[in-house]
Protein backbone atom coordinates (compact mmCIF):
# COMPACT_ATOMS: atom_id res chain seq x y z
CA UNK A 1 0.00 0.00 0.00
CA UNK A 2 1.48 3.34 -1.05
CA UNK A 3 2.40 5.65 1.82
CA UNK A 4 0.33 8.86 2.02
CA UNK A 5 2.39 11.88 3.09
CA UNK A 6 1.73 15.50 4.00
CA UNK A 7 3.35 18.24 1.93
CA UNK A 8 6.21 18.73 4.39
CA UNK A 9 6.91 15.00 4.74
CA UNK A 10 6.57 14.47 1.00
CA UNK A 11 9.12 17.18 0.15
CA UNK A 12 11.60 15.98 2.77
CA UNK A 13 11.33 12.28 2.00
CA UNK A 14 11.55 12.56 -1.79
CA UNK A 15 14.97 14.20 -2.00
CA UNK A 16 16.85 12.04 -4.49
CA UNK A 17 13.68 10.11 -5.38
CA UNK A 18 11.94 10.68 -8.75
CA UNK A 19 8.67 12.56 -8.22
CA UNK A 20 6.17 11.66 -10.93
CA UNK A 21 3.54 14.30 -11.67
CA UNK A 22 0.78 12.28 -13.35
CA UNK A 23 -1.37 15.29 -14.25
CA UNK A 24 -1.74 16.29 -17.90
CA UNK A 25 1.11 18.16 -19.65
CA UNK A 26 -0.96 21.36 -19.64
CA UNK A 27 -1.44 21.22 -15.88
CA UNK A 28 2.28 20.57 -15.40
CA UNK A 29 3.27 23.53 -17.60
CA UNK A 30 1.04 25.88 -15.61
CA UNK A 31 2.84 24.96 -12.40
CA UNK A 32 4.48 21.98 -10.72
CA UNK A 33 6.51 21.02 -7.69
CA UNK A 34 10.12 21.98 -8.47
CA UNK A 35 12.05 18.90 -9.50
CA UNK A 36 8.94 16.85 -10.30
CA UNK A 37 8.87 15.06 -13.65
CA UNK A 38 5.94 15.21 -16.05
CA UNK A 39 4.58 11.63 -16.17
CA UNK A 40 1.04 12.14 -17.48
CA UNK A 41 -1.60 9.48 -17.11
CA UNK A 42 -3.68 11.29 -19.75
CA UNK A 43 -2.79 13.65 -22.57
CA UNK A 44 -4.43 17.08 -22.55
CA UNK A 45 -7.13 15.92 -24.96
CA UNK A 46 -7.73 12.68 -23.07
CA UNK A 47 -8.11 14.51 -19.78
CA UNK A 48 -10.61 16.90 -21.36
CA UNK A 49 -12.65 14.02 -22.76
CA UNK A 50 -12.71 12.14 -19.45
CA UNK A 51 -13.68 15.30 -17.59
CA UNK A 52 -16.50 16.03 -20.02
CA UNK A 53 -17.87 12.51 -19.65
CA UNK A 54 -17.72 12.78 -15.86
CA UNK A 55 -19.84 15.94 -15.95
CA UNK A 56 -22.29 14.79 -18.60
CA UNK A 57 -22.83 11.09 -17.85
CA UNK A 58 -21.27 10.39 -14.47
CA UNK A 59 -18.20 8.72 -12.94
CA UNK A 60 -18.72 5.21 -14.37
CA UNK A 61 -18.53 6.25 -18.03
CA UNK A 62 -15.58 8.52 -17.24
CA UNK A 63 -13.79 5.65 -15.50
CA UNK A 64 -14.33 3.30 -18.42
CA UNK A 65 -13.06 5.87 -20.90
CA UNK A 66 -10.05 6.51 -18.70
CA UNK A 67 -9.27 2.79 -18.66
CA UNK A 68 -9.55 2.72 -22.45
CA UNK A 69 -6.90 5.45 -22.63
CA UNK A 70 -4.58 4.07 -19.94
CA UNK A 71 -4.72 0.34 -20.74
CA UNK A 72 -2.41 0.40 -23.79
CA UNK A 73 0.09 2.62 -21.93
CA UNK A 74 0.51 0.53 -18.78
CA UNK A 75 3.57 -1.43 -19.82
CA UNK A 76 5.27 1.73 -21.06
CA UNK A 77 4.60 3.49 -17.73
CA UNK A 78 6.44 0.67 -15.95
CA UNK A 79 9.36 0.77 -18.37
CA UNK A 80 9.72 4.55 -18.07
CA UNK A 81 9.52 4.44 -14.27
CA UNK A 82 12.19 1.73 -14.24
CA UNK A 83 14.53 3.93 -16.28
CA UNK A 84 13.93 6.88 -13.96
CA UNK A 85 14.42 4.81 -10.81
CA UNK A 86 16.48 1.62 -11.14
CA UNK A 87 16.11 1.28 -7.35
CA UNK A 88 12.32 1.01 -7.88
CA UNK A 89 11.50 3.89 -5.52
CA UNK A 90 9.23 6.70 -6.72
CA UNK A 91 6.82 9.32 -5.44
CA UNK A 92 3.56 10.15 -7.21
CA UNK A 93 1.02 12.94 -7.14
CA UNK A 94 -1.87 14.27 -9.19
CA UNK A 95 -4.11 17.32 -8.66
CA UNK A 96 -5.94 16.32 -5.45
CA UNK A 97 -4.37 12.98 -4.54
CA UNK A 98 -7.28 11.17 -6.13
CA UNK A 99 -7.81 8.50 -8.74
CA UNK A 100 -4.97 9.41 -11.08
CA UNK A 101 -2.23 9.16 -8.45
CA UNK A 102 -3.80 6.12 -6.76
CA UNK A 103 -4.09 4.33 -10.12
CA UNK A 104 -0.46 5.01 -11.01
CA UNK A 105 0.66 4.00 -7.52
CA UNK A 106 -1.27 0.72 -7.80
CA UNK A 107 0.26 -0.04 -11.19
CA UNK A 108 3.82 0.69 -10.08
CA UNK A 109 3.43 -1.19 -6.79
CA UNK A 110 2.16 -4.18 -8.76
CA UNK A 111 5.42 -3.96 -10.73
CA UNK A 112 7.48 -3.99 -7.52
CA UNK A 113 8.03 -0.28 -6.90
CA UNK A 114 7.98 1.37 -3.49
CA UNK A 115 5.61 4.32 -3.89
CA UNK A 116 4.84 7.43 -1.85
CA UNK A 117 1.79 9.59 -2.58
CA UNK A 118 1.30 13.27 -1.79
CA UNK A 119 -1.89 13.48 0.24
CA UNK A 120 -4.08 16.19 -1.27
CA UNK A 121 -1.91 16.27 -4.39
CA UNK A 122 -0.54 19.35 -6.07
CA UNK A 123 -3.47 21.34 -4.70
CA UNK A 124 -2.16 20.76 -1.16
CA UNK A 125 1.29 21.94 -2.24
CA UNK A 126 -0.17 25.11 -3.75
CA UNK A 127 -2.15 25.76 -0.57
CA UNK A 128 1.13 25.63 1.35
CA UNK A 129 2.76 28.03 -1.12
CA UNK A 130 -0.11 30.52 -0.95
CA UNK A 131 -1.21 30.26 2.67
CA UNK A 132 1.81 29.04 4.62
CA UNK A 133 4.73 31.13 3.34
CA UNK A 134 8.21 30.56 4.72
CA UNK A 135 9.86 33.53 6.42
CA UNK A 136 13.66 33.16 6.64
CA UNK A 137 15.00 34.44 9.95
CA UNK A 138 18.36 35.52 8.55
CA UNK A 139 18.12 37.48 5.32
CA UNK A 140 20.66 39.91 3.87
CA UNK A 141 19.88 41.95 0.77
CA UNK A 142 22.69 42.72 -1.67
CA UNK A 143 22.05 46.14 -3.19
CA UNK A 144 23.71 48.59 -5.55
CA UNK A 145 22.99 50.80 -8.54
CA UNK A 146 22.40 49.20 -11.93
CA UNK A 147 25.64 47.69 -13.25
CA UNK A 148 27.21 47.27 -9.80
CA UNK A 149 27.66 43.56 -10.43
CA UNK A 150 25.24 42.34 -7.80
CA UNK A 151 24.51 39.11 -9.67
CA UNK A 152 28.19 38.07 -10.11
CA UNK A 153 28.79 38.81 -6.43
CA UNK A 154 25.75 36.74 -5.49
CA UNK A 155 27.15 33.86 -7.55
CA UNK A 156 30.56 34.28 -5.90
CA UNK A 157 28.92 34.15 -2.47
CA UNK A 158 27.21 30.92 -3.45
CA UNK A 159 30.49 29.47 -4.75
CA UNK A 160 32.04 30.33 -1.39
CA UNK A 161 29.39 28.26 0.40
CA UNK A 162 26.85 30.96 1.24
CA UNK A 163 23.11 30.36 0.91
CA UNK A 164 21.55 32.31 -1.94
CA UNK A 165 17.99 32.95 -3.08
CA UNK A 166 18.54 33.89 -6.74
CA UNK A 167 15.23 35.46 -7.72
CA UNK A 168 16.46 36.54 -11.15
CA UNK A 169 17.60 33.02 -12.00
CA UNK A 170 14.24 31.63 -10.90
CA UNK A 171 12.47 34.30 -12.95
CA UNK A 172 14.72 33.84 -16.03
CA UNK A 173 15.13 37.62 -16.12
CA UNK A 174 17.74 40.17 -14.99
CA UNK A 175 15.20 42.58 -13.57
CA UNK A 176 15.42 45.71 -15.71
CA UNK A 177 13.45 46.39 -18.88
CA UNK A 178 16.45 44.88 -20.72
CA UNK A 179 16.51 41.88 -18.40
CA UNK A 180 15.05 39.42 -20.89
CA UNK A 181 17.99 39.76 -23.30
CA UNK A 182 19.68 36.38 -23.68
CA UNK A 183 17.37 34.67 -21.19
CA UNK A 184 15.04 31.69 -21.52
CA UNK A 185 11.26 32.35 -21.57
CA UNK A 186 9.98 33.26 -18.13
CA UNK A 187 7.99 30.67 -16.15
CA UNK A 188 4.39 31.22 -15.15
CA UNK A 189 3.71 33.29 -12.04
CA UNK A 190 2.51 30.10 -10.37
CA UNK A 191 5.76 28.28 -11.09
CA UNK A 192 7.85 31.27 -9.95
CA UNK A 193 6.06 31.18 -6.59
CA UNK A 194 6.59 27.42 -6.38
CA UNK A 195 10.33 27.79 -7.00
CA UNK A 196 10.71 30.43 -4.29
CA UNK A 197 8.79 28.34 -1.77
CA UNK A 198 10.87 25.25 -2.54
CA UNK A 199 14.16 27.15 -2.28
CA UNK A 200 13.21 28.53 1.13
CA UNK A 201 11.79 25.18 2.30
CA UNK A 202 15.13 23.45 1.78
CA UNK A 203 17.26 26.33 3.07
CA UNK A 204 19.20 25.93 6.31
CA UNK A 205 17.28 28.08 8.78
CA UNK A 206 20.42 28.66 10.86
CA UNK A 207 22.42 30.17 8.00
CA UNK A 208 22.16 33.59 6.39
CA UNK A 209 20.29 33.73 3.09
CA UNK A 210 21.56 36.26 0.55
CA UNK A 211 19.17 37.79 -1.97
CA UNK A 212 19.64 40.52 -4.55
CA UNK A 213 17.68 43.74 -4.13
CA UNK A 214 14.73 43.62 -6.54
CA UNK A 215 11.76 45.71 -7.47
CA UNK A 216 8.28 44.25 -7.12
CA UNK A 217 8.31 43.11 -10.75
CA UNK A 218 10.95 40.95 -12.44
CA UNK A 219 9.97 41.04 -16.09
CA UNK A 220 6.37 39.85 -16.31
CA UNK A 221 6.53 38.21 -12.89
CA UNK A 222 5.84 39.69 -9.47
CA UNK A 223 7.74 38.88 -6.32
CA UNK A 224 5.26 37.46 -3.76
CA UNK A 225 4.24 40.23 -1.39
CA UNK A 226 5.55 38.48 1.74
CA UNK A 227 8.99 38.04 0.17
CA UNK A 228 9.02 41.58 -1.19
CA UNK A 229 8.24 43.00 2.25
CA UNK A 230 11.13 40.98 3.68
CA UNK A 231 13.44 42.43 1.04
CA UNK A 232 12.36 45.94 1.96
CA UNK A 233 12.79 45.46 5.71
CA UNK A 234 15.96 43.35 5.87
CA UNK A 235 19.44 44.84 6.19
CA UNK A 236 21.03 45.83 2.90
CA UNK A 237 24.71 45.87 1.97
CA UNK A 238 25.16 48.39 -0.84
CA UNK A 239 27.91 47.75 -3.42
CA UNK A 240 29.67 51.04 -4.13
CA UNK A 241 30.94 51.15 -7.74
CA UNK A 242 32.13 53.94 -10.03
CA UNK A 243 29.82 55.02 -12.82
CA UNK A 244 32.46 54.15 -15.41
CA UNK A 245 32.75 50.60 -14.08
CA UNK A 246 29.00 50.19 -14.06
CA UNK A 247 28.68 51.43 -17.64
CA UNK A 248 31.37 49.02 -18.79
CA UNK A 249 29.57 46.11 -17.14
CA UNK A 250 26.23 47.11 -18.70
CA UNK A 251 27.78 47.31 -22.18
CA UNK A 252 29.40 43.90 -21.69
CA UNK A 253 26.06 42.41 -20.60
CA UNK A 254 23.77 43.91 -23.23
CA UNK A 255 25.92 45.40 -25.99
CA UNK A 256 25.89 42.18 -28.00
CA UNK A 257 22.12 42.44 -28.61
CA UNK A 258 20.90 43.61 -32.00
CA UNK A 259 20.37 47.42 -32.17
CA UNK A 260 16.69 46.99 -33.05
CA UNK A 261 16.20 44.89 -29.91
CA UNK A 262 17.89 47.53 -27.74
CA UNK A 263 15.81 50.25 -29.38
CA UNK A 264 12.63 48.31 -28.65
CA UNK A 265 13.51 48.10 -24.96
CA UNK A 266 14.57 51.75 -24.76
CA UNK A 267 11.24 52.82 -26.24
CA UNK A 268 9.43 50.82 -23.56
CA UNK A 269 10.66 53.34 -20.97
CA UNK A 270 10.32 56.39 -23.24
CA UNK A 271 7.98 58.25 -20.88
CA UNK A 272 10.27 57.64 -17.91
CA UNK A 273 13.36 58.75 -19.80
CA UNK A 274 11.78 61.95 -21.07
CA UNK A 275 11.96 63.34 -24.59
CA UNK A 276 15.54 64.61 -24.51
CA UNK A 277 17.13 61.50 -22.99
CA UNK A 278 15.15 59.28 -25.34
CA UNK A 279 16.39 61.29 -28.31
CA UNK A 280 20.02 61.21 -27.15
CA UNK A 281 19.88 57.47 -26.36
CA UNK A 282 18.41 56.58 -29.78
CA UNK A 283 20.89 58.84 -31.61
CA UNK A 284 23.79 57.18 -29.79
CA UNK A 285 22.38 53.75 -30.59
CA UNK A 286 22.08 54.68 -34.27
CA UNK A 287 25.77 55.67 -34.21
CA UNK A 288 26.60 52.33 -32.52
CA UNK A 289 27.78 54.20 -29.43
CA UNK A 290 26.38 51.68 -26.97
CA UNK A 291 28.19 53.26 -24.03
CA UNK A 292 26.54 56.65 -24.57
CA UNK A 293 23.14 55.06 -25.10
CA UNK A 294 23.58 53.13 -21.86
CA UNK A 295 24.68 56.31 -20.08
CA UNK A 296 21.42 58.06 -20.97
CA UNK A 297 19.33 55.11 -19.79
CA UNK A 298 21.41 54.77 -16.62
CA UNK A 299 20.31 58.23 -15.48
CA UNK A 300 16.75 56.95 -15.18
CA UNK A 301 17.70 53.70 -13.42
CA UNK A 302 19.99 55.45 -10.92
CA UNK A 303 17.31 57.98 -10.05
CA UNK A 304 14.74 55.23 -9.57
CA UNK A 305 16.98 53.03 -7.44
CA UNK A 306 18.13 55.91 -5.21
CA UNK A 307 14.52 56.92 -4.63
CA UNK A 308 13.78 53.39 -3.41
CA UNK A 309 16.87 53.43 -1.22
CA UNK A 310 15.70 56.64 0.42
CA UNK A 311 12.50 54.89 1.50
CA UNK A 312 14.50 52.53 3.70
CA UNK A 313 15.47 53.28 7.26
CA UNK A 314 18.81 55.17 7.09
CA UNK A 315 20.37 52.70 9.53
CA UNK A 316 19.22 49.65 7.54
CA UNK A 317 21.86 49.82 4.82
CA UNK A 318 25.64 50.04 4.65
CA UNK A 319 27.97 50.91 1.79
CA UNK A 320 30.62 48.38 0.78
CA UNK A 321 33.42 49.22 -1.66
CA UNK A 322 33.03 46.86 -4.61
CA UNK A 323 35.85 44.88 -6.22
CA UNK A 324 38.62 47.14 -4.94
CA UNK A 325 40.67 44.19 -3.70
CA UNK A 326 39.19 41.51 -5.93
CA UNK A 327 36.13 39.29 -5.75
CA UNK A 328 37.42 36.97 -3.01
CA UNK A 329 38.18 39.88 -0.71
CA UNK A 330 34.79 41.45 -1.43
CA UNK A 331 32.98 38.21 -0.64
CA UNK A 332 34.93 37.87 2.60
CA UNK A 333 34.11 41.46 3.57
CA UNK A 334 30.40 40.97 2.86
CA UNK A 335 30.24 37.78 4.91
CA UNK A 336 31.97 39.41 7.86
CA UNK A 337 29.63 42.39 7.77
CA UNK A 338 26.58 40.15 7.50
CA UNK A 339 27.72 38.01 10.44
CA UNK A 340 28.29 41.13 12.51
CA UNK A 341 24.78 42.38 11.76
CA UNK A 342 23.23 39.24 13.19
CA UNK A 343 25.61 39.12 16.13
CA UNK A 344 24.37 42.56 17.14
CA UNK A 345 20.79 41.54 16.46
CA UNK A 346 20.15 44.51 14.16
CA UNK A 347 18.97 42.63 11.09
CA UNK A 348 17.15 39.95 13.04
CA UNK A 349 15.14 42.53 14.96
CA UNK A 350 14.22 44.33 11.74
CA UNK A 351 13.05 41.14 10.04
Amino acid sequence: MAEQLTVESFLKSTVGVPVLDVRSPGEYEQGHIPGALSFPLFSNDERKEVGTLYKQTGPEEALLKGLDFVGPKMSEFIRMAGKLSPERKVAVHCWRGGMRSRSMAWLLETAGFQVKILSGGYKAFRNAVLHDPIFPEKLIVLGGLTGSGKTPVLHALKAAGAQVLDLEKLACHKGSVFGGVGELPQPTQEQFENEIYSALFFADKEKIIWVEDESKAIGKLRVPNEIYQLLRSASLLFLEQSRASRLQRIVESYGHAAPEILEMYIRKIAKRLGGLRLKLALEALACKDITEAASQVLEYYDRTYLFGLEQREPTSWTKVEGYGSGMNELVNTLQIQADNLFKTGISADRI
